[in-house]
């Protein structure tokens, strides 16, 4: 072996060398695997159980008709408009609180809807539904 020549081993490694990388990583990999579910914390609570029961109180359903000519029909029965706002009161005091439908005829005037819409409010009915036709 001579001193002054350089051999091909002892030329610089120009690469990493992943294995101990990897050893390292399945070392943490198994330490994780098995902390993982001691550390797990949580609290016993004896919680309540619970029923589902079908409700079979379900609200009726109040329809209001605004004809044409801006006469009121409670459910098929005409009224006026001075009896419109007790009729209400009456509703809105149920309880459950019925839905009102109010169906108004294409050709009434809105100031009639509108008399119907804000007595239901003063009165307290909360549940207000517009009827319609669909398109065809």
């Amino acid at each position: 072996m001579a001193f002054g020549t350089q051999d091909e081993s002892d030329e610089v490694m120009n690469e990493i060398n992943m294995t101990p990388l990897v050893d390292v990583m399945l070392v943490l990999l198994i330490i994780f695997i098995i902390t993982v579910p001691v550390m797990k914390h949580s609290v016993n609570v004896d919680l309540p159980r619970a029923t589902n029961q079908i409700e079979n109180i379900k609200p009726e359903t109040v329809r209001l008709s605004v004809a044409a000519d801006g006469k009121y029909f409670w459910n098929e029965s005409q009224v006026t408009q001075e009896e419109l706002y007790p009729l209400l009161q009456a509703e809105a005091a149920k309880e459950p609180q019925p839905d009102l439908h109010i169906r108004g005829d294409k050709e009434v005037r809105y100031e009639f809807v509108a008399q119907a819409m804000a007595a239901a409010q003063r009165a307290g009915v909360r549940k207000i539904g517009f009827v319609t036709e669909p398109q065809p």
